[in-house]
């Protein structure tokens, strides 16, 4: 059994989990650790005792420490993209590609160790002088979803750690492998005992205990939008002191095609943001609103491509569309899928659920497409979170705009056109927190800032430079001679 990992020391736990492969559903993973109340309580008691210590620990020695995980993590990619893709179903190539991002931003935030700045300025009294400084914000609970089992753990934790804080870390109880093997990294990496806790299991179980110890100053979660909800209301409701809190809860994210756009371009922007891992990805562009010169001849090419796209075990060679996560999800789809077509969108392509693919019992469903939507179908303002986009037709360019900003969400939204005019237009104009030009909606560099607006994001930015704001706090000095 993969044990828990609290104040230095592994913790098997008094319960476990089957960690089952989406892809075989006859292939156990391993048997996983499920933290009690009790232990979860133990790994915040563990974090707030080692404190001190990581405060204590030079920009240097933190630097090295997360530059020796983020080595250790490339050094390793391949074995630790084949453990992602067995236990989370996301296609070979696209795990290679999340696991060379986590030990990037570990690299990353071993530089911003060495880099946190402050200020010195003249006060407005004569001869006293103002220092601004920013010190660690103590206590971090760190809670990730599913879908991205390595790099979105990374791009909480190296950043937490990177500004002298202590964590407890409890990944998606769906995917604890890849949690499992980011902690045992670190475990080795020179922090001190407690700095860095691991805590698996069920969020009814262990998740009121993150939220609600006075001892937690701040907590940073990603996942679906009603629990992201409980989060704030636990953060600012408690008895002790409010805590922090970060929050990303996902998108109904457009991708906008226009008359001028190049045919081929935005049949791949919106295969590859659509479609690929899946569709399970926040940052997914399920609504594809195609302006009227070219939404048939978009439609008839998109339906082509996606007939050819093969489905099948996320590491068999060939794979592009790997399976759903788990029946539950999968069930979700389906019923998304059954809403559409009652709602009167056209099911052009897909939408099969299969059980079997090449002998192998999974949670497979053939990517779906829909035309003959409007935006205010359930489909189109609901965040489904699998491999389903809806064509929505628009008059013109403004149009367009104007049905992209028709939602609740706002993370990422693309344009497609080869007009400096409208490009510029759109970027200025699309409600989101990150825009794209010719390029997929999903897919952000580790070193720039990830976040939305709207119900999509609350908080400060993640990843880049911009992490600082959430993961330290500002204090403000006078000193007078």
């Amino acid at each position: 059994m993969f044990p828990n990992f609290i104040g230095g020391q592994w913790h098997a736990g008094a319960d476990a989990t089957d960690n089952v492969n989406p892809s075989d559903t006859r292939d156990v993973v391993g048997v996983y650790a499920r933290a009690s109340a009790a232990e979860a309580t133990d790994a915040i008691a563990a974090a707030h005792h080692a404190l001190a210590n990581c405060q204590a620990m030079t920009p240097q020695a933190r630097s090295d420490a997360l530059d020796a995980v983020g080595s250790e993590i490339l050094a390793r990619k391949n074995e630790l993209a084949d453990l992602l893709a067995r236990e989370e179903g996301k296609a070979l190539p696209d795990a290679q590609g999340e696991v060379v991002r986590a030990g990037q931003i570990f690299k990353f935030f071993a530089g911003e160790a060495l880099r946190v700045a402050g200020e010195l300025l003249a006060s407005t009294r004569p001869g006293m002088t103002v220092e601004i400084t920013r010190e660690p914000v103590g206590v971090v609970s760190i809670i990730t979803p599913w879908n991205f089992p390595i790099a979105i753990p990374a791009w909480k934790i190296a950043p937490a750690l990177a500004y002298g804080n202590a964590v407890v870390f409890k990944p998606a109880e769906l995917v604890p492998g890849s949690a499992w093997a980011l902690a045992e990294i670190i475990s080795r990496a020179g922090f001190p005992p407690g700095a860095f806790n691991l805590v698996m299991g069920r969020g009814r179980d262990i998740g009121d205990v993150l939220l609600s110890d006075p001892r937690v100053s701040a907590i940073t979660f990603t996942g679906s939008e009603g629990t992201g909800r409980k989060v704030a209301q636990a953060a600012i409701g408690r008895a002790g002191a409010m805590a922090k809190f970060q929050l990303e809860m996902g998108g109904k994210n457009p991708l906008v095609v226009l008359d001028d756009a190049d045919l081929q371009t935005a049949v791949n922007c919106a295969i590859n943001g659509a479609y690929y891992a899946t569709g399970q990805r926040c940052t997914a562009s399920s609504r594809l609103i195609v302006t009227n010169g070219i939404h048939d001849r978009f439609v008839a090419a998109m339906r082509d491509k996606l007939a050819t796209l093969p489905v099948g075990d996320a590491r068999a060679a060939g794979t592009v569309i790997g399976p759903v996560v788990d029946a539950k999800q999968r069930q979700q789809d389906i019923d998304f899928i059954a809403l559409g077509a009652r709602e009167g969108g056209q099911l052009v392509v897909g939408g099969e659920a299969l059980e079997v693919v090449d002998g192998k019992p999974g949670y497979y469903l053939r990517p779906a497409l829909f035309t003959a939507t409007t935006n205010d179908m359930r489909i189109n303002q609901e965040e489904i979170f699998g491999p389903v986009a809806c064509v929505i037709r628009a008059a013109d360019a403004d149009h367009a705009l104007a049905i992209a900003n028709d939602t609740r969400f706002g993370l990422s939204a693309g344009v497609v056109t080869t007009s400096l005019k409208h490009a510029a237009h759109f970027k200025r104009h699309l409600q989101a927190g990150m825009v794209m030009v010719n390029a997929p909606t999903a897919g952000v560099d580790p070193h720039v800032p990830f976040g939305g607006r709207k119900s999509s994001s609350h908080g400060p930015r993640e990843q880049g430079r911009h992490a600082v704001e959430f993961y330290t706090t500002t204090k403000t000095s006078y000193v007078q001679p």
